[in-house]
């Protein structure tokens, strides 16, 4: 079963570190598709046109369904795949890393490599914004105008997400978004705030940011 909720990182992050005179600058960017994550890695070539490496990882989809990495020139598994694991161990998708590398002289060897590209993806989560994102169960609900407010209020303390009021000339319709297994729990309140007026049809599902400190 596909997860229903997910953690991005809400905003971009931008994170400098320095080892041995390299200096490893890392990207941490909230995308949405493939071809967003593979246009950040070229930003970054094209804006640090003078750096040696510009390695990268990525994690997309509900459950990180989607994951690549790559070295850039560096040794194989040194750069891409420990960006990658601090990303997924952070349990964070629709995220891409970048990390570009200027060389400052003195090798790293294989160890140092893998600190310091996994390290400076860590150090930019440790920075971000969380962004939790859930999957939600869309109803509309019809109703007449003199229950609207007393609905809207007692659905939005149960935790109901209220999306959008539509007022029509002799109804209103709020649509309303709730995880799939409240469907039954939301449409039995409201038939009792309504007396059995209210009508609830399902119309579909929609990502949904939480708010800040929700842990889905």
């Amino acid at each position: 079963m596909e997860p229903t909720t997910l953690r991005t990182v809400a905003a971009p992050v931008v994170v400098s570190l320095e080892e041995k005179r390299s200096v490893f600058e890392c990207w941490l960017r909230p995308v949405g598709d493939e071809t967003a994550a593979r246009a950040v890695v070229e930003e970054a070539r094209s804006t640090h046109w003078d750096a040696r490496h510009h390695c990268s990882a990525f994690v997309l989809g509900p459950g990180g369904s989607t994951v690549r990495s790559n070295d850039d020139g560096e040794p194989g598994g040194t750069a891409g795949m420990p960006m990658l694991e601090a990303l997924t161990g952070a349990g964070l998708t629709d995220v891409v890393a970048v990390v570009t590398r200027w060389f400052g002289g003195t090798l790293l060897g294989t160890g140092g490599l893998v600190r310091a590209y996994g390290g400076a993806v860590r150090e930019a989560v440790g920075q971000a914004a969380i962004l939790v994102r859930q999957q939600l169960q869309l109803l509309q609900v019809a109703t007449t105008p003199d229950l609207t407010g007393r609905l809207e209020h007692d659905l939005r303390a149960q935790d109901v997400q209220i999306l959008d009021v539509l007022w029509g000339a002799g109804d209103v319709v709020l649509l309303v978004g709730v995880p799939a297994e409240r469907v039954d729990q939301v449409r039995g309140e409201v038939a009792r705030l309504t007396s059995g007026a209210g009508l609830v049809d399902e119309v579909g599902t929609r990502w949904v940011d939480l708010p800040p400190g929700s842990s889905g």
